[in-house]
């Protein structure tokens, strides 16, 4: 009898759980394996590797990214107001995700590298055919870059930004970013 896919996104959540409160070091197959309350073995059943887990979790993160492009993109106040909303991290499941596989590539993982990078690109194509510029568009990514980095360092240090609106609405008329139509009620 298989085991539940079940098992194997409690053993992946636990994966991105240890190296967000412990580091990537901490993310030991053994300390998976505790932190999913599986055995080894359990772990073993369904990621081979320490790098089959990370596989695994780049493919959670590409997913999501999937869905979060496809709504934003449907998204009534358009693609690029929705990219620097969604730029403040939330802790939701894609934030987690996307943070989690950013460590792993900030400690030298070429696998993750490779997919922070791929997600940029996301990020660009996605948001191209709305902005009439590159160097418009490689603006609004900077931004982006900005709200994610003043959200991380919510404890204090930099100050939140007092009106994201007034933000998107400088940062599309600066770039000639594609609005949608004005709602008629």
């Amino acid at each position: 009898m298989s085991r539940p896919p079940l098992a194997r996104e409690k053993v992946l959540d636990a994966f991105e759980d240890v190296i967000l409160t412990e580091g990537e070091r901490a993310a030991t197959m053994d300390r998976v394996a505790a932190q999913a309350g599986v055995s080894k073995g359990g772990l073993l059943y369904h990621f081979a590797s320490k790098v089959a887990l990370e596989e695994a979790l780049i493919e959670r993160m590409e997913r999501l990214v999937a869905v979060d492009m496809k709504e934003m993109v449907e998204d009534p106040a358009g693609p690029v107001a929705a990219f620097i909303r969604t730029s403040a991290q939330t802790g939701d499941e894609l934030d987690r995700v996307i943070t989690a596989v950013g460590r792993l590539a900030s400690n030298g993982s070429p696998l993750s590298g490779e997919a922070i990078r791929n997600l940029r690109a996301v990020w660009h194509d996605t948001l191209q055919p709305f902005v009439p510029t590159e160097v418009g568009l490689q603006l609004i990514l900077l931004v982006s870059d900005g709200v994610y980095f003043n959200n991380a360092l919510a404890i204090g240090a930099v100050p939140e930004i007092a009106d994201m609106e007034a933000l998107i609405t400088m940062v599309t008329t600066a770039t000639g970013a594609e609005l949608p139509p004005p709602r008629i009620d």
